[in-house]
């Protein structure tokens, strides 16, 4: 008789899930044995990845299309989620983007849509399924954030806000649901290949300059295992750890210069 996976019989969802580290996670709780929700703007990509992790890992994988940037896009997601009967028991908060640049001269629609994404809708998802999960005493949130959370970033002003408010909220729910059996972590990758310097613009920033980035698979793979282990916090690779554990230390008019120089042009 095979081995029961720990996931069998519940379902996660997974935005921002059309690459990157969302498919990589989404793979993570394949391979555990949950059925997937995959969620993000593009529906053929999305497809993709969910015929190819349902081949592989012999869950099930539904697709659905959605710009959860759009106000009111997660109640809208989870309407359809009920429609076609399914339950989420997980979920892995990773769709967001950033912009580097200076405020002044920004496009303003794009600053605001990256509070919209990163903020809102991981919010908005967050307390539709947090209820049931505190209910079933199982599954719970992975919210996907960034070294950026740990300082200010001239530069990207929104971006690195926006990530701190992750970070912040997603401690807060971790004391919340503690001793409930529902398990929450932060996930705060720093440098990493994928799709998401090129959209951000951080390729050309002397940070990107300054030592190799991590795979997406890596990260992935790191925050689904402290997920799994109810870690509060993790922050992947040892240099970027260490550089997140010293910021609170340094002064802070030191630690904005140190930011503002590794967001500048290389």
């Amino acid at each position: 008789m095979a081995r029961k996976r720990k996931g069998e019989g519940q379902t996660a969802l997974v935005t921002g899930a059309s690459m990157g580290i969302g498919v990589d996670l989404a793979e993570c709780f394949a391979k555990d044995g949950y059925d997937l929700i995959l969620t993000a703007r593009s529906e053929t990509a999305l497809k993709e990845v969910a015929d190819r992790l349902a081949a592989k890992h012999k869950i099930k994988a539904t697709a659905i299309a959605t710009d959860l940037g759009a106000p009111g896009a997660g109640e809208k997601l989870s309407g359809e989620i009920t429609t076609r009967g399914l339950t989420v028991d997980a979920l892995v908060n990773n769709a967001g983007y950033g912009i580097a640049g200076a405020f002044n001269g920004s496009e303003r629609a794009g600053q605001l849509g990256m509070i919209d994404l990163n903020d809102r809708a991981l919010v908005e998802l967050t307390h539709i399924y947090w209820p049931r999960m505190l209910a079933n005493r199982r599954g719970g949130v992975l919210n996907v954030a960034s070294t950026a959370s740990f300082q200010p970033g001239p530069l990207m002003a929104i971006y690195y806000a926006s990530k701190a408010f992750v970070l912040s909220f997603s401690e807060a729910l971790w004391k919340e649901a503690e001793g409930s059996g529902v398990l929450v972590s932060c996930l705060c990758p720093g440098p990493t290949v994928s799709q998401f310097r090129e959209r951000a613009g951080t390729g050309k920033t002397r940070l990107s300059r300054n030592g190799a980035p991590m795979s997406s698979a890596k990260v992935a793979q790191l925050g689904y295992r402290a997920w799994t282990r109810n870690r509060r916090v993790m922050v992947t690779g040892a240099r970027n750890a260490f550089l997140a554990t010293l910021a609170p230390f340094l002064p802070r008019k030191t630690l904005l210069g140190i930011v503002h120089n590794m967001q500048s042009p290389a």
